[in-house]
């Protein structure tokens, strides 16, 4: 093997004080989650799975934070791809402005915004008031504590991490192409469908594995905004560690919910990794 090919390179190093971090903080503790969920009493077992998976509530646990996470990110991409777009075609003052408007609001606390949102999803909240005005609704109804209430909730949460991918991918992308296109007779239709949609898709589904991951994970709203009775792998697991003491249950529970997570990660760097022959 050559010398020169099996040395490291010096610019990757910069990256060693993350790595470090990140199996001191994040691995390390998994690690001991993930084994302590094997653990039985005489050696390893798979006893805490197949009491958990054998649950028809706990099936319907993880239904539930799919489903969340599903229109979480449903709302945010259908919300978040426009506002990349003009992001990412806007110059100037007004790109600044728009940049701050997404990044200032995650400088407040998750706590705080979530408090907020249980005034705006009150029966005499802006949303219910919108809603009649609109003529949607006959009368004022309670958001809060519903489900609907907590997918906008956590929709205004992570809009941001949906924003930023995409409109890193959009603003490397020629805008000519579109002008090119429409000179060669494309419609708009094609255009978008040819041209602009394939050319985000990393953005896309970056954006969408993003808040996908963080909306399933996520532990302080639906506790705000929908409370217990409704239930999730995150918050089931703070309750097992919180108020149960079950530190078995509490493991398995976010041990599925990392496998979850692993999941939504490789499978989206599968579909925007590049296709043979395409």
């Amino acid at each position: 093997m050559n010398a020169s090919s099996s040395r490291v390179d010096p610019v990757a190093l910069l990256a060693a004080p993350a790595i470090l971090y990140m199996l001191v903080v994040f691995a390390l503790p998994m690690s001991v989650l993930v084994i302590r969920s094997f653990s039985g009493s005489s050696g390893p077992t798979i006893e805490a799975y197949t009491s958990f998976l054998g649950d028809a509530f706990n099936w319907r646990v993880i239904g539930n934070t799919l489903r969340i996470a599903f229109f979480t990110s449903l709302v945010c991409l259908l919300i978040g791809y426009p506002t990349a777009v003009a992001l990412a075609r806007s110059k100037g003052a007004v790109q600044a402005l728009l940049l701050v408007a997404i990044i200032l609001p995650l400088s407040v606390g998750v706590v705080v915004k979530t408090f907020a949102w249980q005034i705006v999803l009150r029966r005499d909240g802006i949303v219910a008031a919108f809603l009649v005005a609109t003529g949607v609704w006959d009368e004022p109804q309670l958001l809060l504590f519903t489900e609907t209430g907590l997918v906008l909730g956590a929709a205004n949460v992570f809009l941001p991490f949906m924003i930023l991918p995409i409109y890193s991918v959009l603003k490397l992308i020629n805008p000519n192409l579109q002008d090119a296109a429409a000179t060669l007779g494309a419609s708009p239709a094609q255009r978008f469908f040819r041209i602009a949609l394939p050319l985000a898709t990393p953005g896309l589904f970056s954006g969408t594995s993003i808040v996908f991951s963080l909306a399933a994970s996520m532990y302080v709203i639906p506790s705000l905004l929908i409370g217990d009775r409704f239930q999730t792998l995150a918050t089931l697991t703070g309750r097992a560690f919180l108020l149960m003491r079950d530190e078995r249950l509490g493991s398995t529970t976010a041990t599925v919910l990392l496998v979850l997570s692993i999941l939504i990660v490789t499978v989206s760097a599968w579909a925007v990794r590049p296709k043979g022959g395409r």
